[in-house]
């Protein structure tokens, strides 16, 4: 009979799945400089929350100015893909409209670090937007979308042909921009909570309600 000792099995090393880890940290960024803005985000809270090492956070992002624009350029690649992915080309002018008004309130509904971490932004001055050099391709394609769904609806005669799209869009946004990175103080103001489903989705109508009728007028 064979008497040796029976062999030790090697340790199975786990493998590090870099994606995951990167996803993990942006996500844990997002609700930390949204939280704290980008002054008083800390590095340590970022990791401990995504549950990455310090170090390993520093080898995918850099510094924490690096982060933070990786942090901002996530949030808009987010958005742009939600947009694509509304395929708005096989519908109407008017439903494209409508597709287009719901999903951009729905998804500043449903983000609410989104518009806290402009806000940090806006305060910065934009001074790290400025920096990322794929920021307007990324707008462009949005912009291109809004135009074609405008001239559409103007050639079947129910759409106004003077309209700036990035005017429209900037429009779009604000009616949920505003609606929920002030819901607090106008729920207070008004003794309403905005936060309830029925004012949401009365939001949300109205919203479309005013970018369709505002799209059907008639220059002066």
């Amino acid at each position: 009979m064979d008497q040796r000792p029976a062999e030790k099995a090697a340790p199975v090393k786990r493998a590090r799945n870099s994606e995951k880890t990167k996803a993990a940290i942006l996500v844990a960024g997002r609700a930390e400089f949204a939280e704290r803005g980008f002054e008083g985000a800390r590095v340590d809270a970022i990791a401990a929350l995504a549950g990455a090492n310090k170090r390993l956070l520093y080898h995918y992002f850099g510094n924490k100015e690096d982060l933070y624009r990786a942090v901002l350029l996530d949030a808009y690649q987010e958005i742009r893909r939600g947009e694509r992915a509304l395929s708005l080309d096989q519908y109407g002018p008017v439903d494209a409209m409508d597709r287009l008004v719901r999903f951009t309130f729905r998804h500043f509904l449903a983000n609410p670090w989104f518009p806290r971490l402009l806000n940090t932004e806006n305060l910065e001055n934009a001074r790290f937007l400025k920096t990322l050099p794929d920021i307007l391709a990324l707008h462009s394609p949005l912009v291109g979308q809004i135009t074609t769904i405008v001239e559409r609806g103007a050639e079947l005669g129910i759409f106004r042909r003077d309209v700036d799209p990035v005017q429209l869009y900037i429009s779009i946004a604000a009616l949920g921009f505003f609606y929920v990175s002030n819901m607090a103080t106008l729920s207070v103001i008004f003794a309403r909570d905005l936060s309830g489903i029925d004012m949401v989705q009365e939001r949300e109508a109205q919203a479309v309600q005013m970018v369709l009728d505002y799209l059907r007028t008639k220059p002066a």
